[in-house]
């Protein structure tokens, strides 16, 4: 028997933002991430005090307005998909594609015709779409008029939007999430929030604001579809590391428990319980702010309580680790978030250190705390791929990284964890959104693009893309057959 429950969702994961292109054309206007310029210096570039949204083409490189050009070849992408034999595919739909400048009262049509063609030639394939309804791309005009999602107003934006595209699609669309890695903001409200140091963001009662006004959002998200149709499912998307203590010294135990409450539970725990948690008050102390300095009305948190979201999708790249009493100073890069190196783990080329096992316990800390079904939305490896002459790539590296993560989730599901699918990040190359290049590729598929945006959008299967074939085909990992009358678990040697 396969050690993944029949029906499990096999697929891959995308943003509108990172691979759609097309940024000027059928109606869309411009985005946030229309705004973030590439390479490796995009966070310190926007953390300035002086950055206004402004898009400066002399001065830097914008991979996001071509992404792989998805705009014109979801046809032939969604093909790919179907031919590894995806289950379910998740996107985002571009909230400036629908309403340009994010305020408008009618959506603009053509935007979603676009959509309309993109989902009907998932299920034509016998795909099913899971959507994002914001996945880091606020409409630039929301940003740079209102101020991001410290502003109250963007509520109303948002519910209109969700309205627009949920009634479009209830009949087509069970699966929803409602923000992507809505948590990411404690770190880097820029893409969430819409809150850079310019209009607010190193302010962290403007952060707690947004949040406040995202979940009240949700809810109302959750609220219309639910009227439309009883079998769709929303769910709300946070990124997840899972962390350490350092060590057994309890001031630093004591201090991971506080981390995870602050970064990987405090927004699940209000989407999905639909109240803010004890330790609330806590957390905003730390920040010399009280509850009562957020704007709230007894109204929303009503609707909090009402209108959770009825499952958990979440990314997992990574773990981290805490420590306080100053006995190391090495840290490592990661997801948003980096952290104390871990002597236990290796790293990616990009310094994120590599945890299989931390998903499992993600797996397990999560279904233990909120006894809802798991959806691990986003998981990969980020790695320099060199095609041979023929454009082929042998990533055994990726399918290593991603064989070690299906056998945490095959334990979880063990323990007696309710997971519902796996979507893989990337599963075509695109836009990296951490550091806007194409030479960082997390992908099944090759596509012939350079960080500079030269080549031919040419796309090559990897080696990897057979071998999830395979493991699709197989729902799971397959195991060798047995001998001697005893089967053995097939055992994966760690990452070099």
């Amino acid at each position: 028997m396969s050690q993944f429950p029949e029906g499990f969702l096999w697929g891959g994961a995308t943003a509108a933002n990172q691979l759609e292109g097309g940024y000027q054309e059928g109606g869309r206007g411009l985005s946030i991430a229309d705004a973030l310029p590439g390479g490796k210096d995009r966070f310190k570039i926007v953390s300035q005090p002086d950055f206004d949204w402004t898009i400066d083409e002399d001065k830097y490189n914008y991979p996001n307005h071509l992404g792989i050009d998805f705009y014109h070849h979801y046809k032939e992408d969604i093909a790919l998909f179907a031919e590894m034999g995806f289950k379910c595919y998740r996107f985002s739909i571009a909230w400036s594609r629908i309403f340009p400048n994010g305020d408008e009262a009618q959506p603009n049509e053509a935007g979603l015709q676009f959509y309309d063609h993109v989902i009907d030639e998932c299920l034509a394939q016998h795909i099913e779409p899971v959507i994002t309804i914001s996945h880091y791309e606020l409409p630039l005009n929301l940003a740079k008029r209102y101020g991001g999602w410290k502003n109250h107003y963007l509520i109303e934006f948002y519910e209109r939007f969700a309205r627009t595209i949920l009634t479009r699609y209830a009949d087509k669309v069970k699966y929803w999430m409602t923000f992507n890695e809505i948590n990411s903001a404690a770190q880097f409200p820029v893409m969430g929030q819409g809150l850079v140091p310019s209009n607010g963001g190193n302010d962290k009662r403007n952060v707690f604001q947004a949040w406040h006004n995202q979940f009240v959002a949700s809810a109302k998200a959750v609220k219309i579809a639910h009227s439309l149709n009883k079998n769709i499912q929303v769910g709300c998307m946070i990124l997840y590391a899972t962390s350490y203590s350092y060590d057994a010294n309890p001031v630093n135990q004591l201090a991971n428990l506080h981390h995870n409450q602050d970064f990987n539970f405090f927004c699940a725990d209000v989407q999905v319980r639909g109240e803010y948690p004890a330790y609330t008050n806590r957390l905003l102390a730390e920040y010399d702010l009280r509850f009562d300095d957020l704007e709230t009305t007894d109204g929303e948190l009503a609707l909090l309580k009402e209108y959770p979201v009825d499952y958990i999708g979440f990314s997992y790249y990574m773990s981290t680790a805490n420590e306080t009493t100053g006995q190391t100073t090495d840290t490592v890069a990661g997801n948003l978030m980096g952290g104390v190196k871990n002597p236990f783990l290796k790293a990616s080329e990009w310094g994120w250190q590599i945890d299989p096992t931390g998903l499992r316990i993600a797996l397990n800390e999560l279904y233990d705390r909120y006894q809802k079904p798991l959806f691990v939305v986003e998981n990969g490896l980020g790695a320099v791929d060199k095609p041979d002459k023929n454009f082929h790539v042998d990533d055994d590296y990726r399918i290593d990284y991603l064989k070690q993560h299906i056998q945490a989730m095959a334990g979880a599901i063990k323990d007696g964890v309710d997971l519902m699918g796996y979507t893989p990040w990337g599963c075509i190359d695109l836009v990296s959104a951490s550091t806007g290049e194409m030479s960082k590729r997390y992908g099944f598929i090759y596509v012939d693009l350079d960080d500079q945006g030269n080549g031919s959008l040419a796309r090559y299967p990897k080696k990897s893309f057979y071998w999830y074939q395979a493991v699709i085909k197989n729902n799971g990992l397959e195991k060798p057959k047995p001998k001697d009358d005893q089967a053995k678990e097939t055992i994966i040697k760690p990452l070099v």
